[in-house]
């Protein structure tokens, strides 16, 4: 079980934070993961000049909201169950995780005019992990009754950054296939090589707050 990440330093993390932008394009997004950080942490973050985190679970994004308001914009990135779609969409900007027609129901239902989605490709084939098929991409896509801004993927798990290219290209693949402007992809072991396939959200965890 990972601890939760406690003592965090704003000025580490924005000394970390800086010299990620250096290396990201223009227009390129840089999330921070927030799971294992505590709600009593995130001012620090704030400090640090963090401008978007993403959340994993509901019950955690319902209560770091309360606690922090707008300090941050909110993005969901963790696994999607239909049954908390509804509470969930008036608290983000967008959910990069849809991979469900349970999900495509539900945002037809409680989605306002405003809402955008990323939908999650599955492009190793894990049975364990969500995420579509990429030859049912896109009847998903015109199943979705909100707006699809862009696609999403997680590669296998590897010590080794160029083993995740492979997937990055694809997802860049796909997404122009399919007319999509935002690729959310790469996280704190492979984000480089991410940005080299034309990442437009990178999600960084641990390599910024320790």
């Amino acid at each position: 079980m990972v601890e939760p990440i406690r003592g965090i330093d704003p000025r580490r993390v924005r000394r970390n934070l800086e010299s990620v932008r250096e290396l990201c394009p223009p227009g390129v997004e840089v999330l921070v993961a927030t799971k294992y950080v505590p709600a009593e942490e995130l001012p620090a973050l704030a400090e640090a000049g963090v401008e978007l985190v993403g959340e994993n679970r509901l019950q955690d994004l319902e209560a770091k909201r309360e606690r922090l308001g707008d300090a941050f914009e909110w993005d969901f990135i963790g696994n999607l169950q239909s049954r908390k779609v509804r509470r969930i969409l008036p608290l983000v900007r967008l959910i990069h995780s849809v991979a469900t027609e349970s999900v495509l129901e539900q945002l037809g239902r409680h989605a306002d005019p405003g809402t955008e989605v990323l939908v999650e490709v599955n492009l190793s084939g894990e049975p364990d992990k969500g995420g579509v098929a990429p030859a049912g991409l896109g009847t998903f896509i015109s199943a979705c009754p909100v707006p699809v801004a862009g696609l999403m993927t997680m590669p296998p798990e590897t010590s080794d950054p160029e083993a995740s290219r492979p997937y990055f290209a694809r997802l860049g693949e796909l997404a122009a296939e399919h007319g999509l402007a935002r690729l959310s992809m790469g996280t704190s072991q492979d984000w480089r090589v991410a940005l080299e396939e034309g990442a437009t959200t990178i999600r960084l965890g641990s390599s910024l707050l320790r």
